[in-house]
């Protein structure tokens, strides 16, 4: 099922066709989208066609220069766009096959009376993993120019292409992430996106007609991308040069160099240095991150290439006779765009304030055109992933369009399972119970935060089919058991689960655990509130299910709970859990806020948020604070300690065996401050309303607050002397007291 959208969302090409390389024209296509536990009945993939780069060129013909034009484009798996030899940009944001994503461009400013060529580099990796749905044998390229309000040039038969056949791979890395490249300049077509380049050898494109496919508008603007220098850089003793761009980046390097035919440079990249003070290119998070580049022999060669790293180091590392220019090496950077002047935040508590830098970097370097768990080595959509890093990034940018396309995104994988995939959209089938009992929060939040009535009314439904699904594993206290469909998670790395006492395999050993069912409880509580606002039933009792809750794990001796009903083991897990989703009775409250100050953060990063959302639920703020700021082994301190410009996966680098060093799953300190710390919520669904109740630590006396809402900018100054509130015109700003507070905010 794909959700409902806007009604301006669809596009209908009026002249175009779609084209592609004719090597795939008439290839069967690959069935891939299954549930995780269904059998894998794809026939082989045509490896021969894996990491295949298309170069096409379409001439147009303008009577003058457009006042006005726009290019409609998008491709399978990803294009990037030259129009007259200019780069314009890349896209479409990963999508399911019926529901293409396509980017408009402004290109108004690069047409011209006369010939104009648009050129565009089509790349089909046809790997099976969490960044694109590839290895489905599609592939190809729909584009049209508006010039004027009239067609005036669009992909058909007469579009030319030439196969790439300077890009070659060399090996992949992460979770078959993508392919280490080799580029070879003396095999290049240079300069083949200018207009004078002569491709009259080049072959015919292969055209279909455009309606076997379902074109929609990007929700999303594309990608950011501009060329970085490096902050610093020196020679190395065997001739090469490191580079360091100051900080975790995302991106490709450009450099150009002149050498004998057939010289090698090969380029190394990391997020940190190895001992000897070289750039660790064997990454702890799974990813070898080396690329080669061959010479053509002819001066000024500039290295084209393709696929994004996460890094912060880079090698050059030339053969003899290789000469690198060393003005013109860069990183050309790319992210979702990011308006850094929409957050700010300075405060009298220097820890406090790293953080928070530290959560605004990793979700501006995390979010590309989806909201990332890593932009290393899986590069995937994690639904509970953005649990997290869908709030932060919502905060540090003032852009709720990223959440409001996670929310189609994973909405589009019911077509798979009601009960939502858990990396999507891609062709890496992954389910986990946990995450998709979350995503009826997710839609719960976007309206609060935008107001956004159409896109709730579309959602609403998906929110009801997810707990539909889980339905069906309920036992007679309605609590869900022998969840086996989707990995139950509780927590990742599996050490750092505080021992919890349930088999959770994948699939998941039979039989019921509080975990699950807390997520179980608050996605029926979250359902039930969707429905109140679309004018529905509820599809549960989540108070009955509190009450379920409490008399299968909770032990009045010790006032705490179990993992299992049979269990005497009290996890961290269970009882943050419990009371994040409001089932803990208010005698439990205290003993459980003790377990937390005794246990830590006896948990992983991504659990932590959870976590401090339960004591904040609980009006422990002084233990929240205690644990976001303190200084320890499993700390944001830790990170700092150990040199982060981005959070990191774990709390810190070796406590975990593939750790990422930008993972914004760890950026909850920022949704913290916002909504517990300061206390501010739409007290009216799209800021319209706003209520700010600050449960702040004694050590925090002055600090100065810019946010941007859904209403507007909102700024916020205080110190000794009191506080300053500017809202956005014509928005109350209402200061509540702990009492008043909404107790489910915790949880939702």
């Amino acid at each position: 099922m794909v959700p409902a959208m806007d009604s301006g969302d669809a596009i209908v090409f009026r002249a175009a066709r779609w084209i592609c390389d004719p090597a795939f024209a008439g290839l069967a296509t690959r069935p891939l989208l299954r549930t995780t536990r269904a059998p894998d009945e794809a026939p082989p993939h045509r490896d021969d066609l894996a990491h295949r780069h298309l170069l096409v060129r379409g001439a147009v013909e303008l009577a003058r220069a457009p006042r006005a034009a726009r290019l409609v484009i998008t491709a399978d798996d990803c294009y990037r766009l030259w129009i007259n030899g200019r780069f314009v940009g890349m896209g479409p944001a990963p999508s399911y096959p019926d529901h293409y994503r396509c980017n408009e461009w402004d290109v108004t400013g690069l047409l011209a009376a006369g010939r104009n060529v648009v050129a565009v580099h089509v790349y089909y990796q046809g790997l099976v993993n969490r960044v694109w749905l590839s290895g489905d044998h599609r592939q190809g390229l729909i584009a049209e120019l508006i010039a004027d309000g009239e067609v005036a040039g669009a992909t058909d038969a007469r579009w030319r292409h030439a196969v790439g056949e300077a890009y070659a791979a060399d090996g992949v890395f992460g979770y078959r992430t993508q392919f280490r490249e080799r580029f070879d300049s003396g095999r290049h077509e240079r300069g083949w996106q200018e207009p004078g380049f002569d491709d009259r050898a080049w072959r015919p494109v292969h055209a279909v007609a455009a309606h076997d496919y379902r074109f929609v508008r990007q929700e999303t603007p594309p990608l950011a991308v501009r060329d970085l220098p490096p902050r610093a850089a020196r020679p190395l003793p065997d001739g090469g040069v490191l580079l360091d761009f100051g900080h975790e980046v995302t991106g490709t390097l450009l450099a150009r160099a002149s050498g004998p035919r057939g010289t090698a440079v090969e380029i190394r990249y990391g997020e940190e240095l190895d001992a000897d003070g070289r750039v660790r290119h064997a990454m702890r998070c799974n990813c070898d991150y080396r690329d080669t580049w061959i010479l053509s022999g002819a001066d000024g060669d500039e290295v084209d290439l393709v696929d994004y790293k996460g890094f912060r180091y880079a090698e050059l590392l030339p053969q003899p006779g290789a000469r690198i220019d060393a003005a013109s090496v860069a990183a050309r950077v790319r992210h979702y765009p990011f308006d850094c002047g929409a957050f700010a935040w300075r405060s009298d508590v220097p820890r406090l304030d790293a953080i928070v830098a530290l959560c605004v970097e990793t979700v501006r370097w995390g979010a590309q055109d989806a909201l990332l768990d890593c932009p290393t080595r899986e590069k995937g959509q994690y639904l509970g992933d953005v649990t997290i890093a869908g709030l932060a990034h919502l905060y540090a940018s003032g852009d709720a369009r990223p959440m409001r396309k996670s929310l189609a995104d994973f909405a589009a994988s019911a077509r798979i399972c009601p009960g939502l995939m858990a990396v999507a959209p891609c062709a890496f089938m992954q389910e986990i119970a946990d995450f998709s009992l979350q995503w009826p929060g997710h839609v719960l939040r976007h309206h609060r935060h935008t107001g956004d009535d159409a896109t709730l009314r579309a959602m609403a439904p998906i929110a009801r089919g997810v707990v539909e699904h889980f339905a069906r594993y309920r036992r007679g206290d309605g609590l869900i058991a022998d969840v086996v469909d989707k990995w139950n998670l509780v927590d990742w790395p599996a050490d750092l689960r505080d021992g919890y006492d349930f088999p959770l395999t994948d699939p998941t050993g039979p039989g019921i655990h509080a975990a699950i069912n807390a997520f179980w409880i608050q996605a029926v509580d979250d359902v039930a509130g969707l429905q109140r606002l679309v004018g529905g039933e509820a599809p549960g009792d989540a108070d009955a299910l509190r009450t379920a809750f409490r008399a299968a794990f909770y032990r009045p001796r010790e006032r705490l709970f179990a993992d299992t009903p049979t269990s005497g083991h009290h996890s961290l897990h269970a009882n943050a859990l419990a009371l994040w989703c409001g089932a803990a009775p208010p005698e439990a409250v205290g003993p459980i806020v003790e377990l937390i100050r005794s246990k830590r953060f006896a948990c992983g990063v991504y659990m932590a948020w959870f976590v401090l959302n339960a004591l904040a639920r609980a009006g422990a703020y002084d233990l929240a604070w205690e644990l976001l700021l303190e200084d320890g082994e499993r700390t944001w301190a830790n990170m700092l300690r150990e040199g982060a410009t981005t959070c990191f996966e774990a709390w810190g680098k070796d406590q975990k065996w593939n750790t990422s060093l930008c993972h914004p799953w760890a950026t909850g300190p920022l949704p913290f401050l916002i909504e517990h710390g300061l206390g501010l919520r739409p007290l009216e669904p799209g800021w319209r309303r706003i209520g700010f109740a600050p449960q702040l630590p004694p050590a925090l006396t002055a600090f100065a607050l810019r946010l941007t809402v859904a209403s507007g900018p909102l700024t916020i100054r205080h110190d000794r002397a009191g506080t300053t509130i500017v809202a956005p015109p014509g928005v109350e700003v209402v200061r509540l007291d702990r009492a008043a507070r909404d107790p489910a905010g915790a949880a939702g």
